[in-house]
């Protein structure tokens, strides 16, 4: 496991477009099908990393919590399964049913929506406003797996708090810090 943190895309990015297939009902979803009349939130995640790991719950409840309010939510797989099998789409979906997750999980095989994102790790996580430009993006908080700190999403809830209200989401934002994303060996990047 190489930590590695976000790449922190620039604030006012439009979100890229995708139509990715959901491991859970294999249905196909886009971009468009994700969006949500608030906001939509892009996370980056796989299922064998601890820093995904220790996160998961709170992610859940996340969705939970905010797709009633108007946030449209997808979860995004985008690692090398051939060297890494525990991310295969089999183990994703038993990964999604153990946790109950009531948000795509969606596999980018040729990790071309990670490249659209610039995604580096997982997780990783961006917010978008109700136009798709990205507000928010970085950690959903200080908790790391071993640092004793509770995780509770308190960066990302503030962000999407801040949508609710009406006011601007804050600008000093931490990148997210886990496992680097898996690349497929490709001698022309």
């Amino acid at each position: 496991m190489t930590r590695t943190a976000s790449n922190m895309l620039a604030l006012g990015t439009t979100a890229p477009c995708f139509n990715l297939v959901d491991v859970i009902t294999s249905n196909r979803f886009s971009l468009k099908d994700i969006k949500g009349s608030k906001g939509t939130l892009i996370m980056f995640i796989c299922n064998h990393c601890p820093f995904v790991k220790h996160v998961n719950e709170e992610i859940v409840r996340l969705a939970g919590d905010y797709r009633i309010l108007g946030f449209g939510f997808a979860a995004i797989m985008s690692n090398d399964v051939e060297n890494f099998p525990a991310d295969h789409p089999d183990n994703m979906k038993e990964v999604a049913r153990k946790h109950q997750y009531s948000f795509p999980y969606l596999y980018d095989k040729n990790q071309e929506v990670a490249r659209a994102y610039k995604a580096s790790c997982t997780p990783d996580f961006y917010l978008f406003d109700e136009e798709l430009k990205l507000i928010y993006r970085g950690q959903l908080d200080d908790s790391r797996p071993g640092n004793g700190i509770p995780v509770n999403g308190r960066h990302l809830r503030d962000a999407m708090d801040a949508v609710l209200s009406n006011k601007k989401v804050q600008q000093h934002q931490k990148p997210s810090m886990g496992c680097n994303i898996k690349w497929k060996y490709n001698p022309e990047s």
